[in-house]
């Protein structure tokens, strides 16, 4: 049964660009409709700012609890590694509960025979999936989208053990195309970055931290990928030289317009489940002010008939005050950080 439709105001809203005092409407869904009207005179009111749904697009949520992420402000997330079966079923627990995020999967990592992760401690051994050819490729492709996976993950970490040939790598990043699920790349070791880009990787899975990359290459990297950052993952607040290289690369991708992806290799040690004020920070270093960082962080994502599917969205992102004054561009990690997400029927008890 399609549940009725209720209507609220809400002080501020964002959805790729903002907008100030807005109606929502809310039934199974949650859609932004605009600027109210004489007629919405008298509508509950939610004090503060409804935001397109925030998405961590570098988790692996074996390692962490799911459950935990809506109270940090995270709503969607894209896990990028794990046991195909398992990590088969957390879509569709996405789906039915609301006490979790919306996902997207990966899978297992395609590794050669003894590369990464084969030999990590963080994973299963059935998270490794060994790929020995161009045909093996495109089988454990293909046995990842019967899986439902909607990435590709893709080793190519030369710092710990071996790295697929070129013409294995374009294999899986040819067969990842034909099915529609997007080649993402682990880049790890100086020269990876140049080979990922040559085979038609879409996607990093992390800022690239090896090396510093040269000026053309990065130019030629923004116009034909996306990063997810992951620059926390780097000394967790404590910086130190891949850090620092990270962020650099990401300052010159950004300035050639290259496509950021807010994520954090979720997991990974000691992070916070849920928006990384940390990870936001660093971004900012890169260049990236607020509205950049909503970008990184919605992933596309919007609130409404103007979004990818032409409707609601069963999950959105709330911070209980307004945004931060546009002179005071400190405030915006910390601001973002108090985010937490907000389904239709949690946002008819806040205003109710």
């Amino acid at each position: 049964m399609t549940q009725e439709a209720r209507f609220v105001t809400v002080d501020h809203a964002w959805s790729g660009a903002w907008s100030g005092r807005s109606v929502v409407r809310v039934s199974g869904d949650i859609d932004l409709l605009g600027p109210p009207r004489a007629v919405h005179d008298g509508l509950p009111h939610l004090p503060g700012t409804l935001l397109a749904p925030f998405t961590d697009s570098h988790v692996h949520l074996g390692l962490i609890d799911p459950l935990a992420l809506a109270a940090g402000g995270i709503a969607r997330v894209d896990d990028l590694g794990w046991d195909p079966d398992t990590a088969s079923l957390w879509p569709e627990h996405g789906r039915l509960d609301p006490r979790w995020p919306e996902v997207r999967v990966a899978g297992g990592l395609l590794c050669p025979p003894a590369g990464y992760p084969s030999r990590a401690g963080w994973a299963p051994d059935t998270a490794a999936v060994v790929v020995t050819d161009a045909a093996s490729a495109r089988r454990e492709v293909e046995r990842m989208r019967d899986l439902g996976a909607s990435f590709v993950k893709i080793s190519l970490n030369s710092d710990v053990g071996p790295v697929f040939d070129d013409v294995t790598l374009r294999a899986i990043v040819d067969a990842a195309n034909e099915h529609l699920l997007v080649p993402v790349a682990h880049v790890q070791g100086v020269g990876q970055a140049r080979r990922a880009l040559a085979a038609g990787v879409a996607r990093f899975a992390h800022t690239p931290f090896s090396e510093r990359l040269d000026d053309e290459l990065v130019e030629r990297l923004a116009a034909r990928t996306s990063w997810i950052s992951t620059l926390d993952i780097h000394g967790h607040g404590r910086g130190g030289a891949a850090h620092d290289i990270a962020v650099e690369n990401l300052s010159r991708f950004r300035a050639a317009g290259g496509h950021v992806l807010y994520g954090t290799d979720l997991g990974n040690g000691d992070l916070p489940v849920g928006v990384n004020a940390r990870e936001l920070r660093a971004l900012q270093r890169a260049g990236l002010g607020l509205g950049l960082l909503l970008h990184a962080l919605t992933a596309g994502a919007q609130l409404g008939g103007a979004g990818e599917s032409g409707r609601g969205t069963s999950r959105a992102t709330w911070i209980p005050t307004p945004p931060p004054r546009p002179d005071d561009p400190g405030a915006a990690a910390d601001w973002l950080a108090t985010a937490t997400v907000i389904t239709p029927d949690t946002l008819l008890e806040k205003t109710s």
